[in-house]
C-alpha cells in the first residue's frame, strides 16, 4: 500500500487522536499494515470508507481507544487572561496560533483544525475549543477541499522539518556545553592535583628539616 495515497485521503487536522504524531505518521502504519483504517475520527466514516476503496480493508466500528468525532470546533485564546507564554506555539501541528514572548497570542481561523493540542500546554488555561459560527466553516473543517489540504499538509511537514532543525541545534549545543563543562572539570581536577602534590612536598621537606635539625 502507499502511504502518501493514504495520507491523501485523510483530513489533514493532525490532532493525534489516531494515537500516531500526525496524519502522515497514521499513513504509514496504514500501508505498514500496523494499523486499522477506523481510527481517524475527524475523517469518520467517510475516510473510512475511502480508505477502504483504496486499501482492500473492510470498514469496521470505531477503534476503542480513539476518542469519538465531534462537532467541528476552532481554538480560541481568551486575551484578558494569556500571558504570551509562548508554550503553544510549539505545541500547534500546523502553525495556526501567532504571536511572541510576552504578547498576546491569536489563532488563525482559517488554518485552526481544532485539534486542542494547544489547550495542555498553556498554564492559565485560557485557550478553549468553541464550535465554528457557520454551516459553511463546519463544512470546511468535515470535508476540506483538497487545496486546504495541502496547505495542512506543507504546513505540517514544515513544522515538522523545522522541530528536527531546532533538536539538531539543541543536541549541538548540547553536546558542545557538555565538552566544556568536562574540560573545566579536568581543568579542576589537574589543579586539584597539582595543589595536592605541592602540599605534599612542602609536607615532606617540613619532616626532613625537623630531621636535620635534631641531627
Amino acid at each position: 500500500m502507499n502511504a502518501e495515497a493514504i495520507d491523501a485521503l485523510l483530513p489533514q487536522h493532525q490532532c493525534e487522536r489516531c494515537g500516531y504524531a500526525g496524519c502522515r505518521p497514521y499513513a504509514e502504519a496504514i500501508a505498514a499494515g500496523s494499523a486499522g483504517i477506523n481510527r481517524c475520527p475527524p475523517g469518520g466514516n467517510r475516510v473510512m470508507n475511502e480508505l477502504s476503496q483504496l486499501t482492500g480493508l473492510t470498514p469496521q466500528p470505531p477503534a476503542s481507544d480513539v476518542e469519538a468525532g465531534g462537532p467541528a470546533q476552532v481554538a480560541r485564546i481568551d486575551p484578558a487572561v494569556c500571558i504570551g507564554c509562548t508554550k503553544c506555539l510549539p505545541a500547534c501541528p500546523v502553525d495556526a496560533i501567532v504571536g511572541a514572548g510576552k504578547r498576546l497570542h491569536e489563532v488563525i481561523d482559517a488554518a485552526c483544525t481544532g485539534c486542542g493540542l494547544c489547550i495542555p500546554p498553556c498554564p492559565v488555561d485560557c485557550i478553549r475549543l468553541e464550535p465554528v459560527e457557520t454551516e459553511e466553516q463546519a463544512h470546511r473543517h468535515l470535508d476540506p477541499p483538497p487545496s486546504l489540504l495541502e496547505a495542512e499538509r506543507i504546513r505540517f511537514m514544515l513544522r515538522a522539518d523545522d522541530l528536527r532543525a531546532r533538536y539538531a541545534h539543541h543536541t549541538r549545543r548540547l553536546a558542545e556545553t557538555r565538552r566544556q563543562r568536562r574540560h573545566r572539570l579536568d581543568s579542576a581536577d589537574a589543579d586539584d592535583r597539582a595543589a595536592r602534590k605541592s602540599e605534599i612536598e612542602a609536607a615532606v621537606a617540613r619532616v626532613r628539616a625537623r630531621r636535620r635539625q635534631r641531627q
